[in-house]
């Protein structure tokens, strides 16, 4: 917006933006609770004085420019834009987990193409389950094999979602099983249907 127009709105906008994500740079090392102790005292101020300054911005420009338009979508997205001043875990921007979900999502939507719909379900339950895995730093293959096991001992189905990997350690799951070559994930075939 600035580059096309010079406007020093933009500017002023991008300039106050910039120093959030310079505080987050600063802080990014740290753990979630120290980022959320750390957020108070200095960006909570900051977003408190770019929502006025927003909200000025607002009244004096129209809704129908680019820069309204804008603004209109920064004020619509707004509560969303506070969640990381409440929760340490949330990071200023969500680039990291679009990046960590996409695989996830093209997965599931090329078990689309399973060639049974059930077919199609399982491969999208079992590759959610991988990707959750990888995702988590846990080894697929330990953790599939430590859930199927779970399954097989009588683990309840209403409590399937209890040995998520957030709760499984690495370490553990890594000692119990080593990581199986790619072709080891065909043991678990049965899950789809032949015919």
């Amino acid at each position: 917006m600035f580059d096309r127009d010079g406007s020093e709105i933009a500017a002023e906008g991008l300039r106050r933006i910039a120093e959030f994500y310079r505080i987050e740079a600063e802080i990014r090392s740290i753990g979630p609770g120290q980022q959320l102790s750390a957020r108070q005292p200095r960006t909570a101020p900051l977003i408190i004085g770019f929502g006025e300054w927003r909200q000025n911005q607002r009244l004096r420009i129209s809704a129908k420019s680019r820069l309204g338009e804008k603004l209109t979508y920064i004020h619509r997205q707004w509560d969303g834009l506070q969640t990381f001043l409440h929760d340490g875990r949330v990071e200023i921007v969500s680039n990291a987990v679009e990046n960590l979900i996409r695989p996830i999502a093209l997965t599931r939507k090329n078990a689309l193409f399973a060639g049974h719909d059930e077919g199609g379900r399982a491969w999208g339950r079992i590759a959610s389950l991988i990707a959750t895995a990888k995702v988590n730093d846990v080894e697929p293959f330990a953790y599939l094999k430590a859930t199927l096991e779970a399954i097989a001992a009588g683990h309840p189905a209403s409590r399937i979602d209890d040995p998520a990997p957030l709760e499984l350690r690495a370490v553990k799951l890594k000692a119990r099983c080593p990581p199986a070559p790619a072709y080891r994930f065909s043991a678990i075939s049965f899950i789809f249907p032949q015919g």
